[in-house]
């Protein structure tokens, strides 16, 4: 299975800068995978440590940080010789030992010919309760699941992937139905890595939705596990009402939904523990077009949307015929799961700020607003060939954007600063 992460780990492994790297992510996203795979491909040796629940670690840790005697430590427990030259170290759920974490920067500021990338599930966590964190002496790297463009190369489609990133949409529009077809199954089997190597290899749909099945009951036991207990049934009662929350027509999340009378303050840190995690994506609100879009950020006001496709379909109980053949009873929940898709497309794009907007008057809404840095562009969400934007055009005559996109099941097309770009091609987004 192909990750694009594996690339900016190569670059990170040439950078003369190089720091030790944290891959951050929520639980089963590949994280293990992605730093035993690069270990495999770019070092002679890699040394994995496991520090969940590792008293040996937790002890080697306890007493001074000292970094040569940190190695050695390392090298007794791997019964291996650490060479600084062509080792790869990865610590993996390091925040189970917070003196590990806090080594970092003994690491990049004493041994900083050492290679060590670590990863952990609850990191987000653990640094919002204060653990010694090394601010600024390690790079980080956030893994998301497999994003439709590292599907079709996991589904044999390798050269369809290749055909995006040439941008030739006249190429890209003859194969149109090939990509329709492959979104379609993705958007049913989504981006968690064991659920599209298991539909890669054997196209079963049944054994898929167990996988996704499986994956969403580790999630709510890790609630039990890892959150303080008396947030536990807040997280909860957040986590499945997501799915009745995006069905709405306004997506905005409504506390009354989660509970009848529910508000903010009651809620607001299950849904920080949920963000940390790397389960939820919170999009907020901007009531402005300017730049930069966080300066415009309405805190109270925001969508939740899930990690994965795949997972909110599973949430919501969705069959594959459903989704696959199209159903009338489906027509309203498919705009959830296309504004889900479109929103983990963005998600894995680097330095792009996501926000959603409405006028005042609430009778304006643009799905996405992207902030790239250097422009603010509105997206226009549409789940079949439906072009009618009503939002879209009140908003490009009040903010005059130098460019706007819809994005829906229609053909490429560009006329007078509007950009029809395929749902299938959103990732181009950040080359228009």
């Amino acid at each position: 299975m192909y990750r694009i992460a594996i690339e900016k780990l190569y670059q990170w492994k040439k950078s003369k800068r190089r720091k030790p790297i944290i891959i951050e992510g929520a639980r089963q996203v590949g994280k293990t995978w992605i730093m035993k795979e690069f270990g495999k491909q770019a070092y002679e040796n890699t040394i994995y440590i496991n520090f969940d629940s590792n008293s040996r670690m937790a002890e080697l840790f306890a007493s001074d940080l000292d970094t040569e005697r940190l190695i050695m430590g390392l090298e007794l427990y791997s019964g291996r010789k650490i060479n600084p030259e062509n080792t790869l170290l990865i610590f993996d759920e390091v925040q189970e030992v917070p003196r590990a974490l806090a080594s970092l920067k003994y690491f990049y500021e004493n041994a900083p010919q050492y290679h060590i990338i670590c990863a952990g599930s609850f990191l987000g966590i653990a640094l919002h309760e204060g653990t010694s964190f090394p601010v600024g002496k390690v790079d980080f790297l956030k893994l998301y699941p497999l994003s439709f463009k590292e599907f079709l190369m996991a589904t044999e489609k390798e050269r369809f992937a290749e055909l995006m990133n040439t941008r030739d949409f006249d190429m890209i529009t003859s194969f149109k139905q090939t990509y329709i077809d492959a979104l379609k199954l993705y958007y049913f089997v989504g981006g968690m890595p064991e659920a599209v190597q298991c539909f890669a290899e054997n196209k079963d749909f049944n054994e898929v939705r167990a996988i996704q099945r499986r994956i969403l009951e580790a999630y709510e036991q890790d609630f039990s596990k890892h959150a303080p207990y008396e947030l536990v049934p807040k997280i909860r009662m957040i986590w499945n009402s997501i799915p009745s929350q995006l069905a709405k027509e306004n997506k905005k999340f409504i506390y009354g939904l989660v509970r009848e009378g529910g508000r903010a303050k009651d809620y607001e840190t299950a849904i920080m523990w949920l963000t940390d995690c790397g389960l939820v994506h919170k999009i907020s609100c901007v009531n402005a077009a300017g730049i930069p879009l966080k300066a415009y950020e309405d805190l109270k006001a925001f969508k939740l949307f899930v990690l994965d496709v795949g997972l909110l379909g599973c949430m919501s109980g969705l069959r594959q015929r459903t989704l696959l053949d199209g159903n009338a009873l489906f027509v309203e929940f498919k705009g959830a799961l296309t504004e889900q898709y479109v929103c983990q497309q963005l998600k894995t794009i680097d330095d792009l700020g996501i926000y959603y907007y409405t006028n005042d008057r609430g009778s304006c809404e643009i799905d996405f607003i992207v902030d790239t840095g250097e422009q603010i562009i509105p997206v226009e969400v549409k789940a079949e060939v439906n072009l009618k934007a009503k939002s879209l055009k009140t908003y490009r005559e009040k903010f005059s954007p130098e460019i706007s996109v819809r994005t829906s099941m229609a053909d490429y097309k560009k006329e007078d600063g509007l950009i029809n770009l395929p749902l299938y091609a959103i990732e181009q987004i950040s080359t228009i």
